[in-house]
């Protein structure tokens, strides 16, 4: 038999969870898992853990990119060459958050930008400025990466402490 009525059920009081009159099960996983970063993506991991920015580039456009990507997005052909870029780049635009990433306040803000590096084809990723009042931000700006101690790194977008201004 079809009927348009949704099933009925018995609603749950905040008495009976309260009470605990409702079968519960407290349970803390230790989960564990592993994630594979692929082929890319290790190549720019690998190369901040040595203080280098990693790009790849399309043999047939020339478009070269960062972070490196395993395909080219503009011709839809694998990206097979992978190259050094300079740590320097432009702001391609940024905020200034004053609540940190755990929603506190914060005294001193935080300025997250999208770092577009020398030598590619509009694209960037995004990372923290540092060494700079917001006033004095401008979109299109010369900034370079100041980069934690060589025992520091560990192969993390954080090998690279944030970006500074550089003389225009």
């Amino acid at each position: 038999m079809k009927t348009d009525m949704p099933p009925s059920g018995t609603p749950l009081s905040e008495e009976d969870l309260a009470n605990r009159n409702v079968l519960t099960v407290m349970y803390h996983p230790q989960a564990k898992y592993a994630w594979a970063t692929g082929i890319a993506i290790s190549k720019f991991l690998g190369g901040l853990k040595e203080g280098r920015i990693c790009g790849s580039k399309c043999e047939k456009c020339g478009r070269i990119v960062v972070p490196p990507r395993i395909f080219c997005e503009y011709c839809f052909r694998r990206s097979d060459s992978y190259l050094t870029l300079p740590d320097t780049g432009i702001i391609n635009t940024y905020s200034v958050s004053h609540i940190s990433t755990d929603t506190t306040r914060l005294k001193t803000p935080i300025i997250p930008a999208v770092i577009e590096i020398d030598g590619t084809d509009k694209a960037g990723f995004l990372h923290i400025l540092g060494e700079i009042e917001p006033d004095a931000i401008r979109i299109g700006m010369k900034v370079k990466a100041v980069w934690k101690h060589v025992s520091e790194r560990t192969g993390s977008i954080m090998d690279i402490h944030y970006f500074r201004p550089i003389g225009e």
